[in-house]
């Protein structure tokens, strides 16, 4: 039908292509992180064997942020290993057993799910908006005025994540409620 409009599709994945998950939508955002916790959490991931690495050069972490009911888990939600920086961590990470890929994170309270940008096709990959927690970033790091550069979790990135849940009628389903996933 001419005129109907189709609703955006990504699709992430492992780099061996046994995980991958849908997000359909607008993106909530699509953001660098430089908080502490992923650059601890990235350090790891890059010491894991054939580990694809998720810390850009400058020390980000770059995400695109998801409604959890705009996720589809399509295949290889079984192969999920759990990470978390200290065992009650509010925030998981998932990496996939197969090839150690870091597939994406989980504020566990929350209603959306943290995709590593790496993890979509680079024609497919929004780019960057913002950059968040840049008063983390590593000594020396000099970063662009391309996008705006946060200190901490700025009004707009709130605003957004406010506006997502809101649309979702104020629901966080965890992500084992999201369609495919499998543990």
């Amino acid at each position: 039908m001419t005129g109907v409009h189709q609703p955006e599709k990504r699709t992430a994945s492992c780099q061996c292509g046994a995980v991958t998950l849908e997000l359909t939508g607008k993106p909530i955002a699509a953001a660098t992180c430089y908080c502490h916790s992923c650059q601890q959490a990235g350090q790891a991931f890059g010491a894991l064997p054939g580990a694809p690495g998720v810390l850009d050069n400058d020390g980000g972490t770059a995400f695109v942020l998801a409604r959890k009911d705009r996720v589809v888990w399509l295949s290889g939600s079984e192969q999920l290993g759990e990470h978390r920086l200290t065992p009650d961590a509010p925030t998981r990470r998932f990496v996939s057993r197969c090839c150690n890929s870091p597939i994406c994170l989980e504020f566990t309270k929350g209603h959306w799910l943290s995709v590593y940008s790496g993890r979509i096709a680079e024609p497919d990959r929004p780019r960057v908006e913002m950059r968040t927690m840049v008063s983390d970033r590593r000594e020396g790091v000099e970063l662009p005025d391309d996008v705006p550069n946060y200190a901490t979790h700025s009004g707009k990135f709130m605003w957004r994540l406010l506006t997502a849940w809101v649309a979702m009628g104020f629901r966080a389903p965890p992500i084992e409620a999201t369609k495919g996933f499998q543990r």
